[in-house]
């Protein structure tokens, strides 16, 4: 606290006596300037031209220590906070960027493998649709040469049956045209003559 020299010599008067000075007529008010009755000749210690020198040289004392605290102490440490921001904002940022890179590379990969997918399914159905197609057309070339063979055997059966019932038919009607004959005419004719006389009736009716 700073004390100014009219305080200073109030204060020794009262030690020396051992009663409180009388206050000294014509003083000012240290609020409002104007002359106060109960404080003549004290001054607020800021106000105080006689202690301006002391009060400077507290000033600069005290500016100096907190610029010096500022200097070794609070701007280190937060440069210090803001350079750990820093690099942490910038791990997260190269973390951020590390992860976009894993996702496209993920997206990119899931792209090519449905790509592939598909296409193995495209293949795979044209395989089978052309698979199906052969199976198909191998069927029906089966089918339609066992039904070629079927009807081979059957008409070489039903030639086999035509010329079995036209040798019969041949064998009936000589045996019919020798009776015939006999009845007509009493007298037999060769076998000969008879078989002669029915091939000639058959091929003037299939001519």
């Amino acid at each position: 606290m700073f004390v100014t020299p009219a305080y200073a010599e109030d204060a020794a008067a009262t030690t020396e006596t051992g009663q409180a000075a009388a206050p000294a007529t014509g003083g000012t008010n240290t609020e409002t300037g104007v002359p106060s009755e109960g404080h003549h000749g004290r001054v607020f210690p800021p106000f105080d031209h006689t202690t301006f020198a002391s009060q400077l040289l507290w000033l600069a004392i005290t500016f100096g220590i907190f610029y010096v605290l500022m200097q070794k102490v609070l701007v280190p440490r937060i440069g210090g906070i803001l350079e750990t921001r820093h690099a942490r904002l910038a791990q997260d940022i190269d973390e951020a960027a590390r992860l976009k890179a894993e996702a496209d590379n993920a997206v990119e990969t899931y792209e090519a493998e449905l790509a592939a997918a598909r296409a193995k399914a495209n293949a795979i159905g044209n395989t089978a649709r052309d698979a199906a197609k052969a199976k198909a057309e191998a069927d029906r070339r089966a089918i339609e040469a066992s039904l070629a063979e079927t009807i081979k055997a059957a008409e070489a059966r039903i030639a086999d049956v035509k010329t079995k019932a036209f040798a019969d038919v041949g064998a009936i009607a000589e045996e019919t045209a020798s009776a015939v004959v006999e009845q007509l005419i009493g007298g037999t004719v060769t076998k000969t003559d008879i078989a002669a006389a029915v091939a000639a009736v058959n091929v003037k009716r299939e001519g």
